[in-house]
């Protein structure tokens, strides 16, 4: 789009989101490639990416969306997957609102809101919010209005603010009210005299009881000590010091200050009155009214009581929000790595295949050379470790391919016992732990038990090989304060915890034990992925995990998983798989050519026929025109309009169907949902061995 080009002086021309518009594959939806767009489109969306206000253009029925920097900050983790999304694909909980939008505004019509109150879910919570919201057409170069043009300013803060201010107000105004009724009604608490010249104090009924005189005490003359000692000792001081001012200078007597009831508590009261002088300007008669105001005082201390309460609250408030701030800027992080790791896994595990291929095809050629059998084997092993550490990566940027199942840990732990004995040694010694009734959580098994063996060997080095790992699974209930800014929600939850009393690390050492290749291993002994890994695998699964660690004390890991209600996948006893192929048709489609090669050749090895396909386009054809195949293998990721996912479409609705095997080093979510599989859908991750292909060809042809 030229106009992006150049941002002539313009920063929202040349941001992030005029990066992302740039780089979107904008022919998988109604408006075409970038190129293609028409004139009015171009400067609808130029207008908008200046606009400093947060706006998003929603074109077409389906509502595409299209939005600028600021709206990018308004969206919060939606972004920047909400860019070429269906709005009410985007905005689901707000659906039918937003269709009405698009219909008024494709009609011709506007709408506006002020203060809008819609239910948005935010980190999968549900939450109010208050918006301002102004729509109006976009015309395309027709003149008919093609596109919704909307401005979206967050009042939530502003409405929230102004409840609480409102709901202070009145009970002010309300406590304010009650005072003075009160005084209306004879909310006197008597009157006094004070004779300056004769230092006595005199004083009505109501003003010796207030003070508490004995009965039958003379009104005209009241004890002055002991009407100070029933005064507060924290007010005394003030009480002289405004009594001397007055007497000094004249000016009116205005005093609040407790007085000491018969039954322990105070009174709060006010005392008015002014002193009076003779003709030679000397003091000699202070007399003045005491005033109940008590409601009135109580009703400020509430007052200030919940100012201070709500300051507290607001300061909770920006704490959660820079905590989730760090979080998405953590997120964010997270996810130009994985984008980069993604793209390199790819291409790293084809070129694993290509070396595992050849390598396994020169062992079965010279079966009798120990020479050749020896190198090979060596050579293997290293792909085995490249396809280790690849898998690892993936795994910390989130973007492995996982098929998860309803299971609980008593299963995991069942499975895992032989093995963490022989991965362990004899020396260190594993208690478990799991509770009577334990919730089901639905995970990934394998990658649990990765993540499980992985926590386990770092608890075994860091105790020097020998001690008592503590591993257990507890039900455990979170709360919202719990959960706060930790991306997940409130609720049941099964919490996997590996604790050592090893070595323990330092506060700056836990604090960078997630990273990728981080590591205090000596060299050679580690690649620093196996927490990252863990770390990634819990996040992807949607669940929380926690670190801590003292040092010379040990270290406890705790991995949060949410409780799953479904019931429990039948677990099906695995039959032998036949590992020789019946001359079945298998068509290969692969882009890559040395892959393609070396697969076919141990496919027909194996006595499969094979056709092959460098590409879903040819495979397609080839499939129309009338090939009948037993098996589809094919990449996931290749060049080309048709995708694999369209060939498995189109197998699945032949009659009968036919199967479908994908095989990728990265899926890139083309076949999956969040990185997760459907249980009908067969994965073969690059790089495999001839046992492995032949061993899942065959499962999925029996199948």
């Amino acid at each position: 789009m030229p106009f992006l080009e150049d941002n002539h002086g313009c920063a929202g021309w040349n941001g992030e989101m005029a990066g992302r518009i740039r780089a979107f594959d904008w022919s998988r939806t109604e408006l075409g490639s970038l190129e293609n767009w028409s004139r009015s489109l171009c400067s609808a969306v130029q207008l908008m990416l200046a606009s400093p206000l947060p706006m998003v253009m929603l074109w077409g029925r389906a509502g595409y969306m299209i939005y600028n920097d600021a709206y990018s900050i308004f969206a919060g983790g939606r972004h920047p997957y909400l860019l070429g999304c269906a709005v009410e694909l985007g905005w689901p909980e707000v659906a039918d609102f937003n269709r009405h939008v698009v219909d008024t505004c494709l009609a011709g019509g506007t709408l506006s809101y002020r203060n809008k109150q819609l239910v948005l879910l935010r980190d999968g919570v549900p939450e109010d919010v208050w918006l301002d919201l102004y729509y109006s057409p976009v015309a395309d170069d027709d003149g008919h209005p093609a596109g919704v043009m909307a401005m979206v300013v967050d009042t939530t803060e502003f409405v929230i603010s102004e409840r609480l201010r409102q709901a202070a107000e009145n009970a002010y105004r309300a406590d304010n009210e009650r005072v003075r009724l009160a005084l209306n009604a004879g909310a006197l608490l008597g009157s006094f005299v004070w004779d300056l010249k004769a230092n006595t104090l005199s004083g009505d009924e109501r003003f010796a009881r207030t003070f508490s005189f004995p009965p039958g005490q003379s009104l005209d003359n009241l004890p002055q000590d002991l009407a100070q000692a029933h005064i507060h000792p924290d007010d005394r001081s003030w009480v002289e010091e405004q009594v001397r001012q007055s007497i000094q200078t004249g000016v009116p007597y205005n005093a609040e200050y407790r007085v000491l009831r018969p039954d322990g508590s105070y009174l709060w009261v006010l005392a008015s009155g002014c002193c009076e002088f003779d003709e030679q300007g000397q003091a000699f008669r202070f007399p003045g009214v005491l005033i109940d105001i008590h409601e009135r005082k109580s009703a400020e201390e509430s007052l200030l009581r919940f100012t201070r309460n709500l300051e507290q609250r607001v300061a909770d408030e920006v704490e959660a929000r820079l905590a989730a701030e760090e979080q998405l800027r953590q997120s964010q992080k997270l996810e130009a790595i994985g984008g980069l790791t993604g793209g390199v896994a790819h291409d790293f595990n084809n070129l694993l295949q290509v070396i595992a291929g050849n390598l396994h095809l020169l062992a079965r050629h010279e079966p009798d050379n120990a020479n050749v059998q020896r190198r090979v084997n060596a050579s293997i092993a290293a792909v085995e470790r490249g396809a280790k550490l690849s898998s690892q990566l993936l795994a910390f940027a989130r973007r492995q391919p996982l098929s998860p199942a309803v299971c609980t840990a008593q299963q995991i732990f069942d499975g895992l016992g032989e093995l963490l004995q022989r991965a362990l040694g004899e020396t260190i010694h594993v208690h478990m732990s799991t509770p009577v009734d334990p919730w089901s959580v639905f995970v990934d098994r394998n990658q649990l038990e990765n993540a499980i063996l992985n926590l386990m060997i770092n608890a075994r080095d860091a105790m020097e090989g020998e001690g008592t790992i503590e591993l257990s699974a507890e039900n455990i209930t979170l709360d919202r304060g719990f959960c706060l800014g930790k991306g997940i929600v409130a609720g049941d939850y099964v919490r996997v915890t590996v604790a050592d009393s090893g070595l323990g690390m330092s506060p700056q050492v836990l604090g960078q034990a997630f990273e990728p290749f981080f590591t205090t291993k000596p060299d050679g002994h580690g690649t620093g992925l196996g927490l990252s890994m863990v770390f990634g695998f819990v996040k992807q699964s949607g669940g929380h995990i926690e670190m801590a660690s003292v040092v010379g004390q040990g270290t406890r890991v705790q991995m949060y998983f949410a409780r799953n209600l479904r019931s429990m996948d039948s677990e099906l006893p695995s039959a032998d798989v036949l590992q020789r192929g019946a001359n079945e048709r298998i068509l290969v489609v692969e882009d890559n050519e040395a892959v393609r090669v070396s697969t076919v050749e141990l496919l027909r090895e194996e006595g499969y026929q094979v056709l092959t396909a460098a590409n879903a386009d040819a495979a397609m054809q080839m499939l129309l025109e009338g090939a009948a195949v037993d098996l589809i293998f094919t990449d996931v990721v290749m060049p080309g309009l048709i995708k694999s996912s369209d060939l498995a479409a189109w197998a699945k609705v032949q009659n009968p169907p036919v199967a479908v095997l994908f095989t990728s080093g990265h899926t890139r979510d083309i076949i999956s949902r969040n990185h997760q599989l459907s249980p009908d859908t067969h994965l073969l991750s690059k790089p495999y061995g001839p046992q492995a292909l032949t061993r899942t060809i065959r499962t999925v042809l029996n199948g």
